[in-house]
């Protein structure tokens, strides 16, 4: 299926944000100015929309801004969209579990073999879908108690996916925030990978040189993410701030040491040590490879900008096709822009929901981004050599400031 956002650009002027200098507005416009009412806080991660507008004829663009987004949420609503769905996530977790049984008799069969990083990989894949079923829990999708949803998310992401589920709270509170906010967003600060111009100018020397071809470097450090997410994940519970960090660590210190027990009982170390490099390499892979499509390379938002929830979410966030099984290697995250907007609807129902929300932001001028999957990279590798090419460059702004939607 061919990428569709210019088939969903109202405008050529709107489908720009310029993001590097003093402020950050569509070409063709400026973006309503937020208010109090649809200031996001680490709520909204659960599901809580900016509050309604609901004023029956706005003059200001802030109150007509609000207004389009609960007219949008009323259309969900009526649809039945945000109702729970039990039974999909019961099939997706009893999937994953026989899964993971599978491959443990799989383990124990096999021995003391090379051939036992197949399923290693296997196990990469696996761990994967129980952090998106984390993600579900931790977006209160699953159940109607947030109880609930919480423990649900602390199993899937620290039992089974040996992940801290209050760092990955914090993190990702301030992702759907403010996603592609400098200074918000902590997903865009990287000492890795310069996501914006203002980091790519601040390098100097090797780092400067290796960033300016970081486009081509990206895919290959897919390899590395799922051991950042571990280290990051174990750094988080030294803080003694951390809320739930003694039940975090029960949970890791079950996950990983029920897991290296298990892989030194049947194979050697050496065996073991590369069981989980290959684990490792295929959940970054997995996991990196779900999110980055998401956001690299769509408008970065300035320091101190204000803009409404509605644009926000939709300008910042790009949706990637290709069916069921691009729906089940991105966890529904694929469905990007729908989740922005509803970060509680359940993940069957993002598709549902899809249309109204392409619709409703073409009839408004809203630019819709959706591209392939191979698209989606091909603008992230794009994107990611133009602002390396900024490396160490003394001016200030310049044109790949204005990054394309």
């Amino acid at each position: 299926m061919r990428d569709h956002d210019q088939r969903c650009r109202p405008t050529a002027a709107s489908a720009r944000l310029d993001t590097t200098c003093a402020a950050a507005h569509p070409v063709g416009g400026e973006l309503p100015p937020s208010t109090e009412e649809n200031a996001i806080t680490a709520t909204d991660l659960r599901g809580s929309a900016p509050a309604e507008d609901r004023a029956a004829r706005p003059t200001r663009a802030r109150d007509r801004a609000t207004t389009a987004y609960a007219e949008l949420a009323g259309q969900v609503r009526a649809a039945g969209l945000m109702g729970r769905r039990r039974g999909y996530y019961a099939v997706r977790a009893t999937a994953a579990l026989l899964a993971s049984a599978a491959v443990v008799t799989g383990v124990v069969l096999v021995g003391d073999s090379w051939w036992q990083l197949g399923l290693a990989a296997a196990v990469g894949v696996i761990v994967t879908q129980f952090a998106f079923l984390g993600h579900d829990g931790a977006h209160r999708q699953i159940f109607d108690s947030p109880r609930r949803n919480d423990w649900a998310a602390r199993l899937f992401a620290g039992l089974f996916a040996g992940m801290s589920y209050g760092w990955w709270m914090r993190k990702h509170s301030k992702h759907h925030g403010a996603p592609n906010q400098l200074g918000k967003d902590t997903d865009i600060e990287s000492t890795v990978i310069a996501f914006h111009e203002q980091e790519a100018r601040a390098r100097r020397g090797l780092r400067a040189r290796l960033t300016r071809h970081q486009g081509w470097l990206f895919l290959p450090l897919l390899l590395l993410a799922g051991a950042n997410l571990h280290v990051d994940s174990a750094k988080a519970l030294l803080s003694r701030d951390a809320k739930g960090r003694w039940t975090d660590v029960a949970l890791l210190t079950a996950h990983w040491g029920l897991y290296l027990t298990g892989l030194l009982l049947v194979m050697s170390p050496l065996t073991a040590a590369a069981f989980v490099a290959v684990h490792l390499a295929v959940l970054g892979v997995c996991m990196a490879g779900a999110f980055a499509p998401n956001h690299v390379g769509m408008p970065i938002i300035a320091r101190g900008a204000r803009t409404d929830f509605l644009s926000r979410q939709v300008l910042t966030s790009r949706n990637v096709t290709g069916g069921v099984w691009v729906d089940f290697a991105m966890g529904g995250l694929n469905r990007q822009v729908e989740h922005h907007l509803f970060p509680s609807m359940p993940r069957p129902n993002l598709r549902r929901v899809q249309p109204l929300v392409r619709a409703f932001c073409v009839e408004r001028g809203i630019v819709y981004t959706e591209q392939t999957l191979v698209g989606s990279y091909r603008s992230i590798i794009t994107h990611l050599n133009e602002v390396g090419l900024k490396a160490g460059d003394p001016f200030t702004c310049a044109s790949a400031a204005q990054l394309r939607a």
